[in-house]
């Protein structure tokens, strides 16, 4: 079955974003991720009302989605717009409100990569990959020292804390209590691949 909607989900420090990103140049898809939709919720000078409001939330997430796909995806990626000063108005829910709306509409148009938190939990039916890219804590933390310029212990606490709070959302946007690999359709640990190894492996089951 060809799939036209790739969804990547990732512990912090496993490489899922860079994963995603090359599968996207595969497969000629749109790469979409929760950093670019909150880029350009902000560009779009977002306030809460909008995204409180369920049928101003659906606008506003189309608005959005049009602007990623007009920009390119990557550009909005490498921050080719300004601060998020409007992202920092808006609580964790009502953002992550609309960010679940705007990976919903993504799905909907197909020909995408999308790489979040719980993609693989928020869309549903055929043609969709569903992606857990992970690794050893080691290889993590290591990760993330190098990429935030952060010492071992530094970075052991920010993936703590990034796994606790993917966790909490988990459970409390879907009643994840307890992820597990059955939940995925492939699981890539970049313990053992190359991300360039795990971005042909993606293509490959897409296909």
């Amino acid at each position: 079955m060809t799939r036209t909607v790739v969804c990547i989900s990732h512990a912090a420090g496993a490489g899922g974003e860079e994963v995603g990103r090359l599968v996207a140049e595969r497969l000629g898809f749109l790469y979409v991720n929760e950093e670019i939709v909150a880029r350009a919720a902000a560009k779009g000078g977002v306030d809460a009302a909008d995204v409180a409001d369920e049928e101003r939330r659906k606008s506003l997430a189309a608005r959005a989605l049009n602007a990623i796909a007009q920009g390119g995806g990557e550009a909005w990626a490498l921050g080719a717009v300004g601060p998020l000063s409007s992202r920092e108005e808006l609580d964790s829910d009502d953002i992550r409100s609309l960010i679940r709306e705007t990976i919903e509409q993504t799905a909907a148009r197909g020909k995408a990569v999308i790489v979040a938190h719980a993609a693989s939990y928020a869309i549903h039916g055929d043609g969709i990959l569903r992606v857990l890219v992970t690794a050893s804590p080691e290889t993590r933390i290591t990760r993330v020292a190098e990429a935030e310029g952060l010492d071992q212990a530094g970075a052991a606490r920010a993936v703590k804390e990034s796994d606790a709070g993917r966790a909490d959302y988990l459970k409390r946007f879907y009643d994840v209590r307890e992820e597990s690999p059955t939940h995925y359709d492939v699981v890539l640990n970049t313990d053992a691949l190359t991300l360039e190894q795990a971005a042909e492996l993606i293509s490959q089951a897409a296909a």
